[in-house]
Order: C-alpha cells, then sequence, then structure tokens
C-alpha cells in the first residue's frame, strides 16, 4: 500500500470477499455502545491492511439519544440503558473519507474530503478494531489526532480521553499509556512524510459504477 492514487483497480462494485466494490459494515462504539453503523465499500486489501471507502449521506443507523443530548461519548455509562439505546434510521453527516485500517494497529487513518473532492488533511482514529465477517467493530479510544495537509498534526480530545481514563467501561491507566504511545508513533509517521501521510490517495476518486451502498436491515449489535 502506499501507491495507489487513482480510482481503483476495478469498476464494478463486487460482493465477493476481499474485492473492490465489496460492502462492509463500519460499527462504531463509545464505551460498549454502539454510536453509528454505516455500510462502506472495500477499495483494497493487502496483508499490511484495507482500505475503506465512506460516502456522506450513505444511509446508516445511529442510536437515538435523549432529548438534549448531542453525542454518546458525554452519556456516563451508568446512565445508560443496559441493553443499549434503540436505532433509528439517518444518514452519514460527515463528509467523503477513505480509511486506512492497518493490520494489527490500533489505530485508522482517514484521508478527509471536502467539495468536489478536495482533500482536506488527515484525522487518525486511535481505536481497538475487530472483525466479524462483514462487520468492522470500532471500539473507540477517545483521543484522535488531526493532521493537516502540510502533516502538522495536534491531539485532538485530551481532555476527555484523560477523563474517561480509568472508568471500566473504557480504558485503565495502563492501557492510556498504550494507546497515546499509538498516537505519538502515528505522528512520527506524519512529521517523516512516510505512508500514509506521503501524499498517496489524496487524488482518490471512487470508481463512477459505485453506487452508494444501501442500509442494512438493521444492526447486528448495540453492545460490543
Amino acid at each position: 500500500m502506499g501507491t495507489g492514487t487513482g480510482t481503483g483497480t476495478n469498476n464494478r462494485a463486487s460482493n465477493r470477499p476481499g474485492q473492490p466494490g465489496q460492502v462492509l459494515q463500519w460499527n462504531f462504539f463509545i464505551g460498549g455502545h454502539l454510536s453509528a453503523s454505516v455500510p462502506v465499500r472495500l477499495v483494497e486489501r493487502t496483508t499490511a491492511g484495507q482500505l475503506l471507502w465512506m460516502e456522506t449521506g450513505t444511509p446508516m443507523w445511529r442510536t437515538a439519544l435523549p432529548r438534549g443530548t448531542t453525542h454518546l461519548r458525554d452519556i456516563a455509562p451508568h446512565e445508560r440503558p443496559a441493553e443499549g439505546y434503540p436505532v433509528v434510521p439517518d444518514r452519514w453527516p460527515m463528509g467523503n473519507a477513505l480509511f486506512y485500517q492497518p493490520t494489527g494497529a490500533a489505530h485508522s487513518v482517514l484521508w478527509l474530503f471536502g467539495r468536489r473532492q478536495k482533500f482536506r488533511g488527515w484525522y487518525v482514529n486511535l481505536e481497538r478494531r475487530l472483525h466479524h465477517g462483514d462487520d468492522i467493530d470500532i471500539a473507540d479510544h477517545e483521543l484522535d489526532l488531526n493532521v493537516a495537509p502540510d502533516r502538522t498534526w495536534r491531539w485532538k480530545d485530551e481532555q476527555s480521553f484523560a477523563e474517561k481514563t480509568g472508568h471500566p467501561a473504557y480504558w485503565t491507566a495502563e492501557e492510556a499509556v498504550a494507546i497515546r504511545s499509538e498516537g505519538d508513533a502515528v505522528a512520527r509517521l506524519a512529521e517523516a512524510g512516510t505512508f500514509p501521510f506521503d501524499g498517496s490517495w489524496c487524488d482518490f476518486r471512487p470508481p463512477s459504477a459505485w453506487t452508494t451502498p444501501p442500509r442494512p436491515p438493521n444492526p447486528r449489535r448495540s453492545l460490543l
């Protein structure tokens, strides 16, 4: 990985496992509870990792939060229903993104795109990732990095990461050290301008034959 910049290797969406265009399900969990479940398309898979395409406006499922609450991470785990929140249909509200998920790593790197597919920078999501067939379950580690197109970077959500450290639904103090070390290692890659921060994939365009993936009948699980 690291040399691709174009529209992928196949102009047709495929339902065959491991083939470009295959629809997978990206499930995002916070403190063990599902926050969002979004269908994505496989761009490329190698032994080093895989690339996924998430399109803005994709039909998805999200948690139905209590009135006055804007995000699941703001609700303490002991205040959430034991069986998880119900889900409601929605559409992915963020911009287009290309996800790189390195094999065995505790992070993903996103290429973020704005209007007319203009590259806006990278986003590093620190996470624990589990694969169940077509499902990719993400246990979010709260702490993230924003990396600008010039490869300058900064931490994101440091305070909320510290506040969650030690809670049984999240991570121990020892695990927090490992999570931050993971972020430090990715930041060094950005500073060095090595993959995935070497300029590859910044002009990615999905094949024109790829349609927006449909919303699945329901998420497979509401609790991780």
